[in-house]
């Protein structure tokens, strides 16, 4: 293996790992490690997919996974996002219901005079 290029390390690996499909079907996939670290080292040097180096498997196979686990990371992160906006949406619901009933019963101003 060429030395200039992006490795990830067992430590590196080994917290990715858990969060790569295993439920694949047809071909054999391609070393996940190697993928990875391919995609790390195009953008990392700011390169073309296709001038990636040789060693870190086919080229047009560091570019699909690139973007249907980006595409993957997008649609969790919406999820993610779209979660927090309801969930912060009903408490500040919440919150305003108790100003309205609070408000409701209050006297008015102009009775206490």
């Amino acid at each position: 293996m060429n030395r200039d290029l992006f490795w990830l390390t067992d430590e590196q690996f080994s917290k990715i790992a858990p969060h790569l499909p295993t439920d694949t079907r047809g071909k054999a996939r391609v070393d996940d490690r190697r993928v990875i670290s391919g995609i790390v080292h195009v953008l990392k040097s700011g390169g073309r997919w296709v001038d990636a180096p040789p060693d870190y498997g086919p080229k047009k196979t560091l570019y699909n996974r690139f973007v249907r686990w980006a595409a993957a990371c997008l649609r969790r992160a919406s999820r993610a996002i779209a979660n927090r906006a309801r969930s912060a949406a009903s408490v500040e619901s919440a919150f305003s219901m108790r100003a309205i009933s609070a408000r409701a019963s209050e006297p008015p101003l102009s009775a206490s005079r």
